[in-house]
């Protein structure tokens, strides 16, 4: 009769409902943090056919192992899937990427920058033009690979005055520019320059200076992911691995297995 009567004790029930709610305010478990990247964005990251590499990757690991989190390095597709399951919480760790509004909405991105990576424009040798300021593009056809985006202020001036094709990936918009389908192609200096030395036709196309715009790589937790709860602690080892130019020692190590040769005017915007 007893037991009977403290579980239908008002104080009883609301304990218990207390206890639930508690419970399920409790934070989701982080079991591993799932890291992915642009497959197609070497020197900094990309896919081989068999896994992501490079030093984006490189890094990331080197901080999660020192932090002692464990983690998985995933290929999941292109690199629109990449950020599609990067807000929805499939991808836990992007590896890495530009800082844009539109990506501030799913993602939390670690302000520390990663890596630099100035954006050029990349033409023809035989058809190259003047070019001093991005109205100088106006009068040309380009072309952009398939989710990259070069910073909100570019964006804007090219809906409004360019004649910019967003499609496929920088191989298929490199190709099209050495076939003359397209006048110019923006993308990441250090992946252009890294496409030209791996192809045979890499040699009759150029990088312009100056570059469109100086820019730098950020790794980002998405907003629906639990392990977004390691973003300071991932901040304060990438800080000491910045400090120490670690990342720089790793990009320098991608740069020279491709064969990209730059040395300090080529990275200058003069």
């Amino acid at each position: 009769m007893e037991a009977r009567w403290l579980s239908r004790s008002p104080w009883m029930l609301l304990l218990a409902a207390a206890c639930g709610v508690a419970a399920a305010e409790l934070p989701a478990a982080c079991p591993k943090v799932v890291v992915s990247a642009d497959p197609d964005y070497a020197p900094l990251h990309w896919y081989d056919g068999k896994e992501l590499r490079g030093p984006s990757i490189e890094l990331a690991a080197r901080i999660l192992a020192d932090l002692q989190i464990p983690y998985e390095i995933r290929y999941v597709g292109p690199w629109k899937r990449v950020l599609a399951y990067a807000a929805v919480g499939k991808v836990d760790l992007v590896a890495t990427l530009k800082i844009q509004p539109e990506r501030e909405r799913y993602l939390d991105f670690v302000r520390t920058p990663a890596f630099p990576n100035p954006v050029a424009v990349f033409v023809r040798r035989q058809r190259a033009f003047l070019f001093n300021t991005w109205q100088d593009l106006a009068s040309h056809k380009g072309g952009i690979a398939l989710g990259n985006t070069f910073g909100q202020q570019f964006s804007e001036f090219a809906a409004a005055h360019l004649q910019l094709e967003e499609s496929g990936t920088a191989d298929s918009n490199f190709r099209k520019l050495g076939l003359g389908r397209i006048d110019y192609f923006v993308s990441g200096l250090f992946t252009g320059e890294a496409w030209l030395a791996r192809h045979d036709g890499g040699a009759q196309l150029m990088a312009m200076r100056p570059f469109l715009a100086e820019d730098k790589n950020y790794y980002a937790f998405s907003k629906a992911s639990p392990c977004a709860r390691y973003l300071d602690a991932f901040e304060a080892r990438l800080k000491e691995l910045v400090a120490n130019k670690s990342n720089i020692a790793m990009l320098n190590a991608s740069l020279q297995n491709l064969d990209v040769k730059l040395d300090s005017a080529t990275l200058s915007r003069k």
